[in-house]
């Protein structure tokens, strides 16, 4: 007879078996599932159903059963059919089960295949559609992704995520002149930086007046340098310079030609250099011609020289 639809399933449950291992003279046994008495299994002995109940061949309860009468290892033969309990043996119809049959949160993580869940069954609103946190608390988790690690996800703490991304500015210094330094004429001087305002890894060498930081990286140098004319007639020009490991790394001019002045110059620039974090070094050297007499280069804030590492 022809059927519309899926086949009907001949055998679609069969009743558990338990075999049991004869011991002599042991008339218990453990059974593998608990029942409420001995009618919930049936007992066979050597191929012959036995007869449940007080006096007769086997009593039950929880999971003991016991015989009334012991069986001989090698002779005899026992097993039990649960009654009560029916194992599938034809499994459902491919696409038969539908959400209703399934319980809430029945689906476990155990029967879901790794890497199966793209974003195609995720809603992204669940994140973009949060406010977005203003600060974050000490004990809270932030979720990110590990490209080391194959973009496996990860949690941080707040105190992690701050020691972990961008960095310090550091090592950094300033120096100024602890007095005024006087200047021959047009002749390249090193600028006395002996005092420290700040030095945040004792890298700046007061005794020669030279930066020599042993982190390497790049480095924003600055500095403002005052030229004063004192016992000066008149300033003709003066420069000032940024030497690296020794050479010039660049020149910074004011240049009057034949206009002189008699007014105090001030120079002042920057520059990113780069650093080995081992032998490099930098200092400031100056120069100015004048007229007649002699000048000075100004002490304390009016001529400073620092720098610090740069975040990349």
């Amino acid at each position: 007879m022809a059927y519309l639809g899926n086949v009907p399933a001949r055998s679609f449950i069969s009743f558990e078996r338990q075999v049991f291992t004869i011991v002599n003279s042991q008339t218990a046994y453990t059974l593998s599932h608990s029942v409420t008495n001995e009618n919930d299994i049936r007992l066979v002995v050597n191929n012959v159903v036995q007869e449940p109940g007080s006096g007769k061949a086997y009593t039950a309860s929880g999971t003991t059963l016991t015989l009334s009468a012991a069986l001989t290892n090698g002779t005899d033969e026992m097993y039990c059919v649960f009654l009560g309990r029916a194992v599938g043996t034809v499994n459902a119809p491919a696409g038969s089960v539908d959400t209703a049959q399934l319980a809430a949160d029945a689906v476990t993580g155990a029967k879901i295949a790794d890497d199966a869940i793209s974003d195609e069954h995720l809603d992204p609103t669940v994140i973009t559609g949060q406010t977005a946190e203003t600060s974050i608390a000490t004990d809270d988790l932030i979720l990110l992704s590990d490209t080391s690690a194959s973009g496996a996800l990860k949690k941080m703490t707040r105190a992690n995520f701050v020691s972990g991304v961008g960095g310090t500015n550091t090592p950094y210094f300033e120096a100024y002149l602890g007095s005024n330094q006087t200047m021959s004429d047009d002749t390249t001087t090193k600028l006395n930086f002996d005092t420290e305002t700040y030095d945040s890894g004792g890298m700046y060498d007061t005794t020669n007046k030279r930066f020599l930081p042993t982190v390497a990286g790049k480095y924003f140098i600055y500095f403002q340098v005052t030229y004063d004319k004192q016992a000066v007639d008149q300033f003709h020009n003066c420069h000032t310079e940024i030497k690296f490991n020794g050479g010039t790394h660049k020149q910074y001019y004011s240049d009057f030609y034949d206009n002189y002045t008699p007014y105090a110059l001030v120079i002042s620039g920057h520059a990113i250099m780069t650093f080995n974090g081992s032998s490099d070094y930098v200092e400031m050297f100056g120069n100015f011609n004048v007229t007649s007499g002699t000048g000075v280069v100004k002490s304390a804030s009016q001529s400073t020289f620092g720098g610090f590492k740069i975040i990349e």
